[in-house]
């Protein structure tokens, strides 16, 4: 599973980029002729919850994990969260990531705690790769004002044992970085093909997070912008993957996943590109919500299939389970529907039609089949929060930009609500049913027992 950082819908060639971004992407618009490509499939707007609900099959304000960490330190899943990882390894996976984790920088928190054999990356976001080169950073991080106003360091982990900082993560290693996670990635499968064992590789990179910068390598490739440099790298490095799993003999055993955790980047001279829709991520608009997402598994998954069914991140969980023998925990909520069948072609439809809408913990709306209910909204990510007495209602069909919030077409199917009305309340019900748990929550965690 390769996941990208703040990858924009339209940033491939697949998506309606690739050259028109200044940078071809020959082998992941391959990948998407081989397998299927989703173009509505759905993720949550921030980082940290984003990843949370990948790695738990739920809403991640389920978890505590609504939100980026802009508040407390101490952030992530808790040990008592059953994490995708811990799911495959239970089902005789080997299991190893490679990137960036963004699911807690604190003992416990690590993904060598969280179900991953190994691990080497960084364990929070990629713009702290700026602090190291300012001055008065690195006298605030003397001063230790702060145990969290420190540098960012790489670390090399392994399951049972406390991971080790490597090096800091700083704008000379930031470019590199992806290159660094490629290798470790090839020598992982070269490692268990020997090995003869089945093995789940998370391969989450850290481009094009700002700052969007290429490595050596690819610095100039396209001859036309940054961008078309970075898009070049990726699928570059996405193309080593492919071929390594076809020179070992079991590209066709092997199931292939390329996504992003959320829409583009915000800050305008490193905002990336959201194709048709409106946004950027930090937003509930389509352009936070929509990423592209290809799967490939030869001779179980149909090839050249592309999907507009609703389809949410969460889905892998499950889909995974039913696809590797792995155990859906019973003894909490799991929002995670399966995909399997959907994605073989025995199904024709996606088995969820609706999505509920956060952005950080605040409930913005819902999307049900081709619409859209929204009480809130933010223009792009850095933006003031606007809260509406009467809810924005977009056809996506009609106005796939949500840039008429209400008009003639509109009007004629308020009722709509009705149907988008019955799954929040189902949302909201489940809540009451299980309380979330709180942002900075501490390990050991229980669940409240029901009265």
């Amino acid at each position: 599973m390769v996941l990208m950082d703040n990858l924009g819908y339209g940033e491939i060639g697949a998506y309606g980029g690739g050259v028109t971004r200044g940078g071809a992407t020959p082998r992941l618009d391959t990948l998407a002729e081989q397998g299927v490509r989703l173009t509505n499939y759905n993720v949550e707007a921030q980082c940290t919850p984003s990843r949370a609900a990948l790695m738990t099959g739920r809403y991640a304000v389920r978890t505590g994990n609504g939100s980026v960490p802009l508040d407390t330190g101490m952030y992530g899943l808790t040990q008592w969260e059953y994490t995708m990882a811990e799911m495959l390894s239970d089902a005789g996976y080997t299991t190893a990531m490679f990137g960036k984790w963004h699911l807690g920088q604190t003992p416990g928190r690590y993904p060598t705690d969280q179900g991953f054999d190994e691990w080497y990356g960084i364990p929070n976001s990629t713009d702290e790769s700026y602090w190291p080169s300012q001055a008065q950073f690195n006298a605030v991080a003397k001063e230790q004002i702060s145990p969290y106003a420190v540098a960012e360091y790489v670390y090399d982990g392994r399951k049972g044992a406390e991971p080790k900082p490597v090096k800091v993560y700083d704008l000379d290693v930031r470019p590199e970085i992806d290159g660094e996670l490629t290798a470790k990635a090839l020598d992982f499968i070269d490692r268990q093909t020997v090995a003869k064992k089945p093995f789940f590789l998370f391969v989450p990179y850290t481009i094009p997070h700002m700052p969007v910068v290429a490595s050596k390598e690819f610095a100039g490739a396209s001859g036309k912008s940054k961008w078309g440099d970075v898009l070049i790298q990726m699928d570059t490095y996405v193309g080593r993957l492919l071929d390594r799993l076809e020179e070992k003999g079991i590209s066709d055993n092997t199931i292939f996943i390329f996504t992003s955790d959320n829409g583009p980047e915000m800050i305008p001279g490193q905002h990336g590109w959201s194709g048709p829709w409106r946004g950027s991520y930090f937003t509930g608009l389509e352009g936070s919500l929509r990423v592209p997402f290809i799967v490939r598994w030869p001779g179980k998954i149909p090839a050249g299939v592309v999907s507009d069914e609703i389809v949410h991140e969460m889905d892998l969980y499950s889909t995974l389970a039913a696809w590797t023998g792995g155990k859906v925990p019973s003894d909490r909520i799991i929002d995670s529907l399966d995909q399997s069948a959907f994605l073989a072609g025995t199904q024709q439809k996606s088995s969820r039609d609706s999505v509920v809408v956060y952005v950080g913990n605040d409930l913005f709306g819902v999307k049900w089949r081709n619409w859209k209910m929204m009480f809130k909204e933010v223009e792009r990510g850095t933006d003031e929060k606007m809260t509406f007495d009467f809810p924005r209602m977009y056809n996506l069909y009609d106005d796939p930009k949500e840039e008429y919030q209400i008009n003639n077409e509109t009007a004629q199917h308020f009722w709509v609500r009705w149907p988008m009305g019955e799954v929040l309340k189902a949302h909201q019900a489940s809540v009451a049913e299980e309380p979330l748990i709180r942002p900075g929550t501490p390990d050991p965690y229980s669940p409240p027992k029901a009265n």
